[in-house]
């Protein structure tokens, strides 16, 4: 069953997962001695794969949605009124 308010909570944990998998596998030119071009950020990452994180992320989130989904349905919050 769809819900607005399922997918704005899936949402949120997209970007949560999205900034907990972010700095994975980054390797900037400063840590692996590269050199560079002029002008440019020594700590910038040589190759970002934001795609594959998105997935990761997209991954993630939904093993974190269904947590939150059985922790709302055996009401461990205690939210729902009596």
């Amino acid at each position: 069953m769809f819900s607005l308010l399922g997918f704005g909570i899936y949402f949120l944990l997209w970007w949560m997962a999205f900034f907990i998998v972010l700095p994975f596998g980054a390797r900037s030119a400063a840590e692996t001695q590269t050199e560079i071009a002029p002008g440019a950020e020594r700590g910038a990452p040589l190759q970002h794969q934001l795609g594959r994180k998105a997935l990761w992320a997209a991954g993630l989130a939904g093993v974190f949605w269904v947590g939150v989904y059985l922790a709302v349905e055996a009401d461990v919050f205690a939210i729902r009124a009596p």
